[in-house]
């Protein structure tokens, strides 16, 4: 099944999760950055954080770019965009 025929709501769903998890994983690099919990290189785990940021903002785009979407899902989607943009902006930074 192609990705442009799921439901809009599956694939918001996905987005959030996506972004999330790369949230999540930027943040335990930063964490790991400032108190040295681990001995461990960070950027490994920082990249793939970021790629998921990525995976998640390009969902939630794909997502507007859809024809007959209703303007619920249209306002969601440009929150997640919204959101993932500025998280990526942070962490980009932060690198």
């Amino acid at each position: 099944m192609n990705w442009m025929e799921k439901d809009e709501d599956l694939l918001l769903q996905r987005s959030f999760l996506f972004g999330a998890t790369g949230i999540i994983l930027c943040l335990l690099a930063l964490a790991n950055t400032y108190y040295q919990v681990l001995e461990a290189p960070m950027g490994p785990l920082n990249g793939v954080g970021i790629a998921l940021q990525f995976f998640g903002l390009s969902i939630a785009v794909l997502v507007l770019r859809k024809r007959k979407i209703t303007e619920a899902v249209k306002d969601k989607s440009k929150k997640m965009i919204l959101v993932l943009g500025v998280a990526l902006f942070f962490f980009f930074l932060v690198i």
